[in-house]
């Protein structure tokens, strides 16, 4: 888990090099609760990180010395802060363009110029998924166990590393197995009813639960049901 939050406050860290609206986004993050830091650039942030691992990055698209996608990707290679909650801002609009980001290691991305009021309920719902209050118990599907307590899964009794919304999804489909949700109903009981996201979010982070959770010769137990959506399922039929 990240260990940033010396404050009781969640931390962010804003990488972000247009220094206006990185005052901006400051000011109203303080506003709102959150502790802030600030980067100019990639290799601060990277820098900024390793020195004390944030609960949250709020990642510009476009930094001088490293991007956000090559900051990113070194985030998630660390072990440290794989699992660290990353939204990805950006000016780029073109679907493409949002999906490499996502399949980058981004849990989510918000467009240029974005209304802060989302943006801030973007980050509690991600906040939310990735920590929050721990819940107890355990939850089991064919071979794979998850602890709710310790935020820990195994399949087979090897560990499976997720990233936080990768997580969240696993644990809702494995509270409702074999049943088929659209990627609508994901969106609502993963991301929350207030959230805005585009469904295409769905199938990059299937993409990314399947490899996590699928090693090799292992069955694929997340079923795609054609013009449906998706299950957690042993029966591939």
């Amino acid at each position: 888990m990240p260990d940033g939050s010396t404050t009781g406050r969640p931390s962010v860290l804003v990488v972000e090099d247009e220094a206006a609206l990185a005052t901006l986004l400051r000011y109203n993050l303080e506003k709102q609760g959150f502790h802030v830091e600030e980067a100019g650039d990639g290799q601060e942030a990277l820098n900024l990180i390793a020195e004390s691992a944030p609960d949250l990055v709020l990642l510009d698209w476009m930094l001088p010395t490293l991007s956000g996608i090559e900051v990113c990707r070194q985030i998630r290679r660390r072990h440290e802060t794989r699992n660290l909650p990353v939204i990805m801002v950006t000016a780029r609009t073109e679907d493409q363009d949002a999906v490499r980001g996502l399949n980058t290691g981004a849990d989510d991305y918000i467009t240029k110029p974005f209304n802060m009021e989302a943006l801030i309920a973007r980050m509690r719902a991600l906040l939310r998924r990735s920590g929050g209050m721990p819940a107890k118990g355990a939850l089991e599907f064919h071979d794979i166990s998850m602890d709710l307590a310790t935020h820990r899964v195994q399949r087979g009794g090897r560990p499976v590393h997720l990233g936080p919304t990768e997580y969240r999804l696993l644990e809702f489909f494995m509270r409702h197995p074999r049943r088929v949700f659209t990627r609508e109903e994901l969106l609502d009981g993963v991301w929350g009813k207030d959230i805005h996201v585009e469904p295409r979010t769905v199938d990059v982070h299937i993409r990314r639960l399947r490899k996590s959770i699928n090693g090799e010769g292992e069955l694929d137990v997340v079923r795609t049901v054609r013009a449906a959506g998706y299950a957690l399922d042993t029966e591939q039929v």
